[in-house]
């Protein structure tokens, strides 16, 4: 939630609204399985050999990053410190790390495999080892990632309220072409979506347990662009580790995966374009016996649409000339 400190600066805890329980977070003893359920459930096996993300760089503000971790040597390629200026920006928390996982992870056969193994990743730790920042430097970190020229921006946190200088920079990186994904929330609420889901330069993210089936703790309703796995998802933690964890933050790096495969197959994707992508290649989303609005991403058949849309286009301008 955001809260308004009285000399007017905002904090934000990552865990008040993105995860569930702590309970439903616990430690694989043996390893973890080389393709978590929610990487097969979008079909990314599938989708590796057309893209696996190569020349895409994400960002991901969160807690940090082990970047010791053996599946994540390979996507580390940089990052800041915004807690800590000065310092590298190790993960002293483990949500940045378990994140972070399911977008890039290499396990080679020895641990799991991420959405988009061969893009590169950026770490900007806004958030402390007890979950909390500052909106100022998740500000700052946004700054920082339209100067440095990310894709994507992975953004698995929320709050009730923000100030303007967070849409404002939502705004201003959404305008330098960077595709932002952010978590809905994980009260179980519809109709309502937490920040900065809530605003439309965001690509909001609701959760999904197998089967494409609607995760109880997931925020959703009209404002949800599109859901993903959340629920029990095994991923990357620090000391070089795996964990289990459910929410929407679990989600959210499903979908920032998936759209990393589309701008490595497609460059010069508009955020408008991904969203439409996402959207159009979604497949159903259930509740009950109810169909939702949003469907859940599927990267092989983005990548598919993808591929038609740029024939369509080379078909047309061909037939210009």
């Amino acid at each position: 939630m955001g809260t308004r400190l009285s000399n007017g600066i905002y904090r934000t805890n990552i865990f008040e609204s993105p995860l569930v329980p702590v309970p439903d977070s616990r430690p694989y003893r043996s390893g973890a399985p080389s393709l978590p359920w929610g990487v097969r459930e979008i079909k990314a096996p599938s989708a590796w050999p057309i893209s696996t993300g190569s020349g895409v760089r994400i960002a991901v503000i969160d807690t940090g990053l082990d970047y010791r971790h053996p599946d994540l040597r390979r996507a580390a390629a940089g990052g800041i410190n915004l807690v800590n200026p000065g310092r590298a920006p190790w993960d002293d928390n483990g949500h940045g790390t378990h994140i972070a996982g399911t977008i890039v992870a290499s396990g080679d056969g020895k641990g799991i495999h991420g959405i988009a193994p061969d893009a590169e990743l950026y770490t900007v730790k806004a958030f402390d080892r007890n979950g909390t920042a500052y909106v100022s430097d998740i500000v700052h970190g946004i700054e920082w990632c339209i100067r440095n020229k990310m894709h994507i921006i992975n953004m698995s946190f929320g709050m009730k309220t923000a100030p303007r200088s967070l849409q404002e920079a939502i705004r201003a990186a959404y305008q330098n072409g960077i595709v932002v994904v952010a978590s809905s929330g994980n009260e179980g609420r519809i109709g309502d979506v937490d920040y900065p889901a809530r605003y439309r330069h965001a690509i909001a993210v609701g959760a999904t347990t197998r089967g494409g089936r609607l995760a109880p703790f997931s925020n959703r309703g009209r404002s949800i662009d599109l859901y993903a796995p959340g629920d029990k998802i095994a991923s990357t933690w620090v000391g070089g580790g795996y964990r289990e964890m459910s929410g929407t933050s679990m989600a959210t790096s499903h979908v920032s995966g998936v759209i990393a495969l589309l701008l490595s197959a497609r460059p010069g994707l508009s955020p408008n374009a991904v969203r439409r992508l996402l959207q159009a290649s979604a497949t159903p989303v259930t509740r009950g016996s109810l169909r939702l609005k949003a469907g859940q991403a599927n990267a092989l058949l983005g990548l598919k649409l993808a591929g038609s849309l740029e024939a369509t286009t080379k078909t047309d301008s061909v037939g210009r000339r």
